[in-house]
């Protein structure tokens, strides 16, 4: 199975008439994704390509049923689309927009969390999700991954998202779902979530989880492993020669004081009896070994 998001998901693309929307919506269609519409506010009525395009996605969800929704919009507005998208009753929100203010990122994440419980939020700044063989949301190029389980993937780097299904792949080991959950400090999903449903997903017998520096989101999620994972756990930490204080990448990878370093999260996940490879295709090898013993 996957988790998330499968073949039957509905997807609504906030923004589709834009450059990089139309661009990525079209390709998740292309990938087989049900693509059933867009929104766009005054350009209603038109359409990009057969997918029809409406002002609200309250009325892309009346007119469709559409449950999920792919938002590709500007940094000022893209906290307010996924409220928008809250309120018509989705239940799924990838937002890959980057350079959203950490500010906004906590209101949305309380507001969601208070009124709208039932939504999950994807990203901000993020590859999204896909499903291989039945479901791709973001900007994951579909060709790198591989339908048929049995990894599940988690990963706070988009770059190292896209690499670690190219190194599972290449050895022919499948994947259930991968997700790309951003590197921003308020994200809407975190690892524990990915993992929990891994955790309870029958067709994924493994997971290959990779954080950063930064946060303490790699440390919760050893407690999670510690306590509640029946399942293997190979991970891999991105940023072990980073100097402190220092942004890397993403706002929400950076080092202060002995917090948030990548030495500390490799011992914590060690510890709680995950294997942590050194870099990402050492990741790669051990999960072919994990899944070769799981045979």
């Amino acid at each position: 199975m996957s988790i998330f998001a499968d073949e039957n998901t509905k997807v609504v693309v906030q923004g589709l008439t834009g450059s990089q929307g139309r661009f990525h919506g079209l390709r998740n269609r292309a990938y087989g994704t049900k693509v059933v519409a867009g929104v766009t506010p005054g350009k209603g009525g038109s359409d990009v390509e057969g997918i029809p395009v409406y002002d609200t996605v309250a009325q892309a969800v009346d007119a469709t049923g559409a449950d999920a929704s792919f938002v590709v919009v500007p940094p000022p507005f893209a906290a307010g689309a996924v409220l928008e998208a809250a309120e018509a009753g989705i239940s799924l929100i990838v937002c890959i927009t980057e350079g959203i203010p950490a500010q906004d990122e906590a209101r949305l994440f309380n507001q969601l969390k208070r009124d709208y419980p039932n939504a999950r939020l994807i990203g901000p700044n993020c590859p999204g999700i896909i499903s291989p063989g039945k479901c791709n949301i973001g900007i994951t190029a579909g060709e790198i991954a591989l339908a048929g389980g049995p990894v599940g993937i988690v990963s706070r780097s988009g770059t190292l998202t896209y690499q670690a299904l190219y190194e599972l792949t290449q050895q022919g080991i499948g994947q259930t779902t991968c997700l790309g959950i951003g590197g921003d400090p308020v994200p809407g999903t975190s690892f524990i979530d990915c993992l929990q449903a891994f955790e309870a997903d029958p067709e994924t017998k493994a997971v290959l989880m990779i954080g950063e520096i930064g946060g303490s989101e790699e440390e919760r999620a050893a407690d999670f492993i510690a306590s509640e994972m029946s399942k293997p756990v190979v991970a891999y930490i991105a940023g072990v020669t980073a100097p402190p204080g220092r942004r890397m990448g993403h706002a929400g990878a950076i080092i202060s004081g002995s917090q948030g370093t990548a030495q500390a999260k490799m011992e914590a996940l060690t510890a709680a009896g995950a294997r942590v490879a050194k870099n990402p295709s050492e990741a790669g090898e051990i999960m072919v070994e994990v899944v070769k013993g799981l045979a």
